[in-house]
């Protein structure tokens, strides 16, 4: 029997060329030599004939096992399956269609599944030509817009802290932090219009919305140092929205006058009337996109309970969308790799397992570099890491995984991250 030593790969499969034709030859050799037998009603089942097919029966097992071993028979699984996964990533000014092509390309033979890609907002061209590139390379697309952010709105659009002062005028944290109100009826009317052109994109498969919150009225605790903050409380410049609207609405709904309060962070009727007001924002959008054959993902905090609802007021768990994509970005809170999977049982227990959960992971590019990084947006996971973060989310119950980047994935990310996304 020959075995064979010449091999060709093409993509996750492996195609032995000779152990194929040398199965085919035993077969053939073996079939005709019982059909032979079979027409002859003579010394069939003599001693000799006997030994001959036995012997060839052991040619034919042979090659079926070996062939079974190499992966080509139907004992064999035809390709390692792996778990779901995406990339958020954002398209750069000196994008192409040609570098476009050539990321997703790359990203769809590390084994991402989908791209959550950010073409310029609500540009319906560039997410039109996005959608299409993503589409011929076998990628989901989820198109990726911030929500709440916008710096050339009408000026009565935007939310006012507690101290009165519009993000318009005055910005919390950074300069880009103009958020308007998700209570503003203009707004909301604004939001769901301009989602629902996108949803009309015919490659585009979900909207993926963002910042769909409030400004963080608490930030994560790993960006206390950044900005120079000891954040243990609500402070007022950060807190929002006591626009008109909102507090009359409020009152006519609890019959409490917020800015009566001494202190309005004590009040829950006041934090679950914001919860509230992003997540009508939230199922408005959601019936305007499903009504277009469309589906909706999120980039949301992670919990809802433990951080979300506290930091942003995203009570996320309440909105009719398809798909959470939590970011779980462990650094940003100082808790280790383990932590991912922790809290990514939060989040599958908080839709009760009926939506799908993509634990999102924040990729440190410079990783060999990271204890001289100061700006802990610069941190992330690193390859020795990432494995426990993807197996501790699929253990507690995620989907899949989402990286954030994909961009900033280093050769030595990529070889742990293949390992860790197998299913076995």
């Amino acid at each position: 029997m020959r075995f064979c030593n010449n091999e060709s790969v093409a993509g996750s499969f492996i195609f032995p060329e000779d152990s194929i034709r040398c199965l085919w030859d035993i077969s053939r050799e073996y079939l005709t030599f019982v059909s032979g037998r079979l027409s002859q009603q003579k010394n069939l089942y003599n001693k000799n004939e006997k030994q001959k097919i036995k012997s060839m029966k052991t040619k034919f097992l042979l090659a079926g096992m070996l062939a079974c071993m190499l992966g080509f028979s139907s004992c064999s699984n035809e390709s390692v399956k792996t778990i779901p996964v995406y990339g958020w990533q954002g398209e750069g000014g000196d994008a192409t269609e040609a570098s476009i092509q050539s990321d997703f390309k790359k990203w769809k033979e590390h084994g991402l599944t989908g791209m959550c890609y950010n073409a310029g907002g609500f540009n319906a061209e560039k997410h039109a030509r996005a959608a299409k590139i993503a589409h011929a390379n076998g990628l989901e697309y989820h198109a990726w817009i911030p929500a709440m952010l916008k710096g050339d709105a009408d000026s009565t659009w935007y939310a006012l802290n507690r101290k009165g002062e519009s993000a318009y005028n005055v910005q919390a944290y950074v300069p880009y932090y103009k958020c308007m109100c998700p209570n503003n009826p203009a707004v909301i009317d604004y939001l769901v219009s301009e989602y629902t052109k996108i949803a009309e994109i015919p490659d585009v498969d979900y909207v993926h919305l963002d910042y769909i919150r409030y400004v963080d009225v608490i930030l994560a605790r790993g960006l206390w140092d950044k900005y120079g903050l000891v954040m243990n409380e609500e402070y007022p410049t950060a807190d929002y929205c006591y626009c008109d609207k909102c507090v009359a609405d409020f009152k006519a709904e609890s019959g409490i006058d917020i800015k009566a309060m001494e202190d309005p962070s004590t009040c829950e009727e006041w934090k679950q009337f914001r919860y509230n007001r992003i997540t009508n924002l939230v199922n408005k959008i959601a019936d305007a996109v499903h009504a277009k054959g469309k589906k909706v993902s999120a980039a949301v905090f992670p919990g809802p309970d433990s951080y979300a609802k506290k930091l942003v007021r995203q009570e996320w768990n309440k909105w009719n969308i398809d798909a959470f994509f939590p970011m779980n970005y462990n650094d940003f809170y100082l808790e280790p790799a383990s932590w991912v999977g922790k809290v990514t049982q939060e989040e599958v227990a908080s839709v009760g397992g009926k939506k799908p959960v993509y634990s999102g992971l924040f990729i440190c590019r410079d990783w060999q570099n990271k204890a001289n990084i100061k700006d802990p947006e610069g941190h992330g996971l690193i390859p020795s890491e990432i494995g426990e973060a993807v197996r501790g989310s699929i253990e507690a119950g995620a989907a899949g995984v989402a990286l954030f980047v994909p961009g900033n994935m280093t050769d030595e990310h990529w070889a742990e991250f293949e390992k860790a996304i197998q299913v076995k």
